[in-house]
Parts: C-alpha cells; sequence; structure tokens
C-alpha cells in the first residue's frame, strides 16, 4: 500500500486515463477526489471505484470545470475538508480543440483549449499550493500528452498548450523544490481513450494523414495499456520518489522504477526536460 494515508485529486478522473489513475491510487490506500465536468458520468465512476474498494469514504467526487478559478478553489478546498489535508495533485483533464490549419481554426475554440490545457493546470497548481507550501510537502502530477515533444500538425492548440505545461511544471518545481513539493510532467503513451476516437471521428480531412494513420495504428493495436502510465503515477505521488523532480518521465520509454536510485545523476542536468538541441548535438561540428 504505497500510498497508505495519502490524499489525492484527480482532475478528469470520469473515464479514461485519470479513471484508471484514481483506481490505481485507491489500490494503494489514497483516498481519492475525483474531477470531471460530466456529473452524471462523475458520478458513474465514483460508484464503481467505490464497489471495487468497498469503502464509499475513500472515493469522493465533485463536479467542476478546472479553467475557472472559483470552481478551482472550492474544488481544492472541498477535498481537504473531506479527507483531512491533500498531499497529491494530478492535474489530466484536457481536450483536443480545434482541428485543421491554424489560419481556418475557430479562434474561441482554439482559446478554450489554451483555457483548460494550460490555464487549468495552472489553476490547480496555484489552489494546491496554499495547502502543500504551509506544510512544506506535496506532490503534483501534470500530464504531457503528445504535443508536448513534438510538432502536431492540424492540432496546434493541444500541441502548445501541453509544452507549455511541461516547461511551466520545470519552472513550478524550480520555485518550490526548497519547500518538499515535487512537480513532474507524465507521458502516459499512445492510450486507447476518447481523445484517440476524437482523432478518429474528425478524420483525415481534418487532423491530417499521419495523425489519423497512426490513430488508426493504435486502435489497431490497443494502444499503450493505461495502467502503465497509472503505475508511473503511483510511483511518482509515493514517498518513493521524494526529491524527484522537474522532470518529463515516458511511461514507455524511461526507466521509472529504478528513477529513485539516480538522484544525484538527474540533481542538475537536463535529462528528462524539454530543451534545445545544438548541432554538436547531433554530431556536426557547426553552429
Amino acid at each position: 500500500m504505497r500510498l497508505s494515508g495519502r490524499r489525492a485529486l484527480v482532475a478528469g478522473a470520469s473515464q479514461g486515463f485519470g479513471f484508471a489513475v484514481a483506481r490505481a491510487f485507491l489500490h494503494e490506500g489514497a483516498h481519492v477526489m475525483l474531477c470531471a465536468r460530466d456529473a452524471d458520468r462523475l458520478a458513474r465512476a465514483r460508484r464503481e471505484l467505490a464497489a471495487l474498494v468497498g469503502d464509499e469514504s475513500r472515493v469522493l467526487a465533485m463536479p467542476a470545470d478546472v479553467s475557472v478559478p472559483a470552481q478551482v478553489r472550492r474544488l481544492v478546498d472541498a477535498s481537504v475538508t473531506a479527507f483531512g489535508g491533500l498531499e497529491i495533485v494530478v492535474c489530466n483533464a484536457a481536450v483536443h480543440g480545434p482541428k485543421g490549419p491554424v489560419q481556418d481554426a475557430d479562434w474561441a475554440e482554439w482559446s478554450r483549449a489554451i483555457e483548460v490545457n494550460l490555464l487549468g493546470t495552472v489553476l490547480l497548481c496555484r489552489a494546491a499550493l496554499a495547502h502543500f507550501l504551509p506544510r512544506r510537502y506535496g506532490k503534483i502530477l501534470l500530464l504531457s500528452g503528445g504535443g508536448a515533444t513534438r510538432p502536431r500538425p492540424y492540432l496546434s492548440a493541444y500541441a502548445a498548450s501541453k509544452a507549455a505545461v511541461v516547461r511551466f511544471g520545470e519552472t513550478l518545481a524550480e520555485e518550490v523544490k526548497e519547500s518538499g513539493i515535487d512537480v513532474n510532467a507524465v507521458a502516459p503513451g499512445a492510450l486507447r481513450t476518447r481523445l484517440l476516437d476524437d482523432l478518429l471521428e474528425a478524420g483525415p480531412e481534418r487532423v491530417g494523414r499521419a495523425e489519423y494513420e497512426q490513430a488508426l495504428r493504435h486502435k489497431a493495436e490497443g494502444g499503450t495499456p493505461l495502467e502503465r502510465g497509472a503505475s508511473l503515477c503511483v510511483f511518482l505521488a509515493s514517498a518513493e520518489s521524494d526529491g524527484l523532480t522537474g522532470r518529463l518521465i515516458s511511461a514507455v520509454w524511461d526507466p521509472w522504477e529504478a528513477l529513485a536510485k539516480h538522484g544525484d545523476d538527474l540533481e542538475g542536468s537536463d535529462i528528462y526536460t524539454l530543451r534545445r538541441i545544438v548541432p554538436g548535438d547531433r554530431g556536426q561540428d557547426w553552429g
């Protein structure tokens, strides 16, 4: 029970990856507050998870839009009140936003994706810090998504917001590292969730042939198991990862199970961070 006694808030937890993270946290002994915008779906998720653990008091749910400051404050305060504290926040709520060329995108829809994916993440972190900083401890997990480390043509709002989330996480980690608060971003892999279905429904005309065909392959192959990324979140939410902060970690490609042994190697390095590549990094002798 690696999270026994710990209290967590998981945003975007009514389905998909957020639901898998909440389930993994509960399995490891945590108390979990679920958050999502769809109240009906959220209630179903809570009932399912409460039945799994056999204890309704360990899993609560509260509808909220993470892009609305007042709702975020109420959500975090309600979590603290219900559980008597809070140690873990998972910022998982996200949307793709508009699909298609930048010049044709609906601006309101483009801006809305930034509000949910980036501003919603920042708002949750700000509200959580009000409780973490006085106690000099906390775990903040951000979801990077596929847009953080490579271009995503025809998904510009999603890509821009996710890259910004990772850089925000690195920046926040530096601000609070002396306060016992760890901030890390998670790349869970290609997941078979509603976001994948969203790409397929849009079709190659809107998301591009390459993106569409990749989505088809992931759908056919089943994608990365949700449990893989959820296990990484358990590790980052547990005491095992204390001091590991400011990193973007891939659930699929990185040896995260052993990262606790490499704290000295990571300290002060740019391993698992966003960085600019110069010619010398690629064997070129110019630039």
